[in-house]
């Protein structure tokens, strides 16, 4: 337990970028080797270093194009170190400073990334965790990120993995919604399964979780009544998923 101890204190001492004597060296470097050291422990992979390097870039050379490109690997380093705030922020002053740049598609992509991956702690590293069932704050904020990256920049380099990003949150995103309606079904709350439902038919079309969406909103329209919409529910999961399982469970249910 106490070599433990030691570690943590010694890792949290560690995250100081610089000691002092080096500190008062770095203030005497001119922008071109401040620059060069940044960009070396960053590719290194000592990223709280290379933070404290561009942070003091940040501060004295704000413009020109070491200033420039300065800010975008910060954000860059701050999304490493999981500062998501910090990150998101370096992106947008980059995107309001720079509308025109070249590289202005990459922080969009950025605060993409930040936003993917925001929410997931430690325990994420060890432990598997369903995405679905965690809050879909994040995940919405970077499917829109991303969106607004293909709506400015639809030949962006990043499109690519851009495109599979948004995939695996649109599937996501699906899940939670009837890991919520699984939830109203169990509390009793019928209507408000059935919208939920009816919420990822009409909005994550073609995603894995349709067919049981449709499933939840016949069995909750049979429960209400509403024999009209049973029909409809139970006609679309035949017509476009004539192999799902439930559709099995739904005529045994239509016997009793």
């Amino acid at each position: 337990m106490r070599i433990t101890l030691i570690i943590l204190l010694l890792l949290i001492s560690g995250c100081s970028w610089l000691n002092k004597s080096d500190d008062e060296e770095a203030r005497d470097w001119s922008v071109e080797k401040l620059y060069a050291e940044a960009k070396k422990a960053m590719e290194a992979g000592y990223y709280s270093r290379a933070q404290g390097y561009y942070e003091v870039l940040e501060t004295r050379y704000p413009f020109g194009v070491i200033g420039r490109q300065s800010l975008l690997d910060l954000a860059f380093v701050y999304y490493k170190t999981e500062k998501y705030d910090e990150a998101v922020s370096a992106c947008d002053r980059y995107i309001r400073l720079y509308p025109q740049n070249p590289a202005v598609d990459y922080a969009y992509y950025l605060k993409g990334l930040v936003n993917f991956e925001r929410g997931k702690g430690l325990a994420d590293r060890f432990l598997s965790i369903d995405d679905s069932q965690r809050d879909p704050g994040a995940a919405l904020t970077a499917f829109q990120d991303f969106k607004e990256l293909g709506e400015k920049f639809p030949d962006s380099i990043y499109m690519e993995d851009v495109q599979q990003r948004m995939i695996y949150l649109r599937n996501m995103l699906a899940q939670y919604e009837i890991n919520v309606a699984n939830y109203y079904m169990r509390r009793g709350a019928f209507v408000a399964a059935a919208n939920r439902a009816r919420y990822v038919v009409e909005n994550y079309n073609r995603t894995a979780s349709v067919p049981e969406a449709l499933v939840i909103m016949a069995k909750c329209y049979k429960i209400l009544e509403m024999n009209d919409l049973y029909d409809d529910a139970v006609r679309v999961l035949r017509m476009n998923y004539p192999e799902h399982e439930g559709i099995q469970e739904l005529e045994i249910t239509e016997v009793k």
